[in-house]
């Protein structure tokens, strides 16, 4: 079976899974140029199969057409799976000559958010209606198209995953130390956010959370790793709550030796905002993560999360519930930090691995063609 794979871009976090396809499938690629949303890509050299690269038409940050997909519907590829843009002309019209052709094609997508209205809907409804089946990043999203009559053996969900064996070669060598007590000097928990710092993630609730539990008695410290438009703002905020002495802006780090001492040796991370693939990164090493509980205004990795196990839900825009369920996480958690360390470990490694995804897609390819893809 010959496998085409093409994706309106090459980001840095799915190298490992692009790379396992390669390395365990006959599959070509076939990667967009550029896409003005900030997100860094990898190097395309060293692939096993051919790799392709398409010029990305865009307008902002969405791809409007892919230059040269259609010249992928060549008869050397029987299955098809592509990056399922809903704004993307080219992804249509791709679409519609495959059925044309006969051509098996999957969608790699977010599927229902929970957000759609009417048009929307209906729009989403004929796009999918063109592919053979969708690889999904969620459970959620699952469930919502399975209400909206779709039919579940056309769902398949694959989650989504950063570089894990990478990670996990990390994640063997970590213990404790003392990195935050000599920075703060005192030992007081520790609460992280590692990202992108900008007006949507809303980490200024974390900072009015942390007055309110002072107000409580109850302190803690904490972290803020990455930059980003919101860090002079969050800075000031800190000032003037009085919080500048237990609040660390540690800047942007891209090594990942350094993010995984940062991660593991905190207590709980806090995303008040969309959290994401920071879930991912932070249940890796152990540590698991509150974030708020407006599903369809989250993004996919929310299900890593599990109450009171992997981490909490606070109310969506209530300050007080987030403060409310940072107390509650602490004080539940004291003394058990080794056992939810590993449940946080055991959610990432079944299910948010790049091996997992293959597997699933493996499997589904192979069930769809009736044929081996080794």
């Amino acid at each position: 079976m010959k496998i085409c794979l093409i994706a309106n871009l090459a980001p840095h976090y799915r190298e490992e899974i692009f790379r396992l396809i390669d390395a365990r499938m006959d599959c070509d690629f076939a990667f967009g140029d550029t896409l003005n949303n900030g997100i860094r890509t990898f190097s395309l050299t060293g692939f096993r199969n051919k790799v392709t690269v398409l010029k990305n038409i865009q307008n902002g940050e969405v791809t409007l057409w892919q230059k040269g997909v259609l010249k992928m519907l060549s008869r050397r590829y029987s299955v098809y799976i592509l990056s399922g843009d809903i704004r993307c002309f080219s992804t249509w019209t791709f679409l519609i000559v495959s059925a044309l052709l006969r051509k098996k094609v999957f969608l790699w997508t977010h599927g229902w958010t929970g957000r759609e209205d009417r048009v929307t809907r209906w729009m989403k409804m004929l796009f999918y209606s063109f592919s053979d089946g969708l690889f999904l990043y969620g459970d959620y999203a699952r469930r919502l198209m399975v209400s909206e009559g779709y039919s579940p053996s056309r769902l398949h969900v694959i989650h989504n995953s950063l570089s894990h064996a990478v990670q996990l070669q990390i994640r063997r060598k970590l213990n404790p130390t003392s990195i935050y007590r000599k920075h703060f000097g005192n030992a007081l928990p520790i609460l992280i956010f590692i990202g992108r710092l900008t007006p949507s993630k809303k980490l200024d609730m974390i900072l009015d959370a942390m007055r309110i539990l002072q107000d409580r008695h109850f302190l803690c410290n904490l972290v803020l790793v990455g930059s980003g438009p919101a860090e002079v703002s969050l800075r000031q905020t800190a000032a003037s709550l009085g919080l500048q002495e237990r609040v660390w802006l540690y800047g942007p780090s891209y090594n990942e030796n350094v993010n995984a001492e940062l991660i593991y040796n905190a207590d709980l991370c806090v995303s008040p905002g969309n959290i994401g693939l920071t879930a991912v990164h932070v249940l890796t090493y152990g540590t698991p993560a509150v974030t708020h509980d407006l599903f369809k205004c989250q993004g996919p990795e929310f299900e890593a999360i599990h109450p009171g196990v992997t981490g909490d839900f606070y109310e969506y825009g209530h300050v007080v519930s987030l403060a409310d369920r940072i107390e509650s996480w602490l004080l539940s958690s004291k003394g058990r930090r080794m056992q939810v360390r590993k449940a946080c470990q055991d959610e990432i490694d079944r299910y948010w691995t790049p091996e997992y995804q293959f597997d699933v897609i493996n499997e589904t390819l192979l069930k769809y063609a009736g044929t081996s893809s080794d």
